[in-house]
């Protein structure tokens, strides 16, 4: 029997570009699609916010009261996916200030998962026994407003300047307990590509070191810096993990679309963090929808992460039955691959904790009493 094959991919034909907004509709397709140039014109003033989206009251003040503390930037490429209009869009929410981020709570920490506490020389934190977390840059193509390093990201002075890499490199090298580096920032892209290689290159040739990963957002903020040079650079030092942070499917584009493609091409594997923000995915359809263009897009969602309790953020904070309702609505419901673990990453260094659903009901020696995703319940007898 002869098969007809179907040779065409309509994968990507299902996620939409990025519209281009009036100021940037004359920028030709060279500058645009340099990330170089993405960086160059990022909105860091209120008159250029004014030219791309309807600005109001509560984000002017905000801004006003906020930028010389945590700055305001955002790429021309994810403020094009802003509703102008909206000031409740979930693109502008997360890069746009509001009032909310005024009101710092008792309760709150400038260093919530205490970085600094178990840092052994600058740039290097170092909690649990075999992996470290390897700060390379302060800079982020976009501020994201409930950062959890508002601290010091865009604060030129907490630059990783040569002597803390080179002195972050000899920590690590002079620890073999460690087979495992978190490569963050800011976002470690916004390194060049020869810095970033030569990071790459020097953990490789440490015989301790299995895998390190990239923790980066400019897959969603700024997709132009995935390369196919970048993705071909990366392939020669696998296994790279990379670590990225979509947060809702308004940031699945083409654009994203084929950021992650290169990467996958390239050998690379794809995990999303996404954050548990009040009023932009804090609802199980957008999470659902999100999970499964992620998977379309070959990337595994990994984490949801309860708010940490950075100072600043609490109007982006929920409840943690909400992140317990969306996990109740993914498992059974949908594919497990589209299922992440909801973790709480607890206040003052604790580590991540994983919060789950109650499925089971009880149990008498070997006797379990159980419940699945529709509330039926069953039991299992231990052999």
């Amino acid at each position: 029997m002869a098969f007809n094959i179907v040779t065409k991919n309509n994968v990507r034909d299902r996620f939409k570009s990025a519209p281009r907004p009036g100021i940037w509709k004359d920028v030709e397709e060279k500058d645009w699609n340099n990330w170089v140039w993405q960086q160059q014109k990022r909105i860091k003033s209120m008159d250029t916010l004014e030219k791309v989206i309807n600005v109001d009251a509560d984000e002017r003040a905000a801004f006003a009261a906020s930028h010389e503390q945590f700055n305001m930037g955002i790429t021309p490429y994810y403020a094009s996916l802003m509703d102008k209009d909206d000031p409740n869009c979930p693109i502008r929410l997360q890069s746009v200030p509001k009032g909310g981020e005024l009101k710092v709570l008792s309760d709150e920490l400038e260093d919530p998962l205490a970085e600094e506490r178990d840092m052994p020389v600058p740039g290097i934190t170092h909690r649990y026994p075999d992996r470290v977390l390897f700060y390379t840059t302060h800079n982020c193509p976009v501020y994201c407003r409930h950062c959890t390093r508002k601290r010091k990201v865009s604060d030129p002075s907490s630059s990783a300047a040569n002597k803390q890499l080179e002195d972050g490199l000899a920590y690590i090298e002079a620890h073999q307990e460690i087979r495992d580096v978190v490569i963050s920032g800011g976002d470690p892209l916004s390194n060049s590509d020869e810095r970033l290689e030569y990071i790459l290159s020097r953990l490789r040739a440490l015989e301790h070191i299995q895998v390190f990963r990239l923790g980066t957002r400019n897959l969603v903020t700024l997709p132009q810096r995935i390369t196919d040079s970048f993705a071909q650079m990366l392939a020669k030092y696998h296994p790279v993990f990379v670590h990225t942070h979509f947060n809702h499917p308004k940031e699945c584009t083409q654009e994203a679309f084929d950021a992650c493609a290169r990467l996958a091409n390239a050998g690379c594997i794809i995990n999303n963090q996404m954050v548990l923000l009040k009023g932009v995915n804090n609802d199980p359809k957008i999470v659902m929808e999100l999970n499964h263009k992620l998977l379309m897009m070959r990337v595994r969602p990994y984490y949801i992460f309860q708010c940490d309790m950075s100072q600043g953020i609490s109007h982006f904070r929920t409840p943690v039955e909400d992140g317990l309702k969306i996990i109740q609505a993914l498992r059974g419901w949908t594919s497990g691959m589209a299922v992440p673990h909801y973790v709480i990453d607890a206040p003052g260094g604790g580590g991540k904790i994983p919060i789950l659903p109650n499925y089971v009901l009880g149990h008498e020696g070997k006797k379990w009493k159980l419940r699945n995703y529709k509330g039926l319940e069953f039991e299992y007898n231990e052999p």
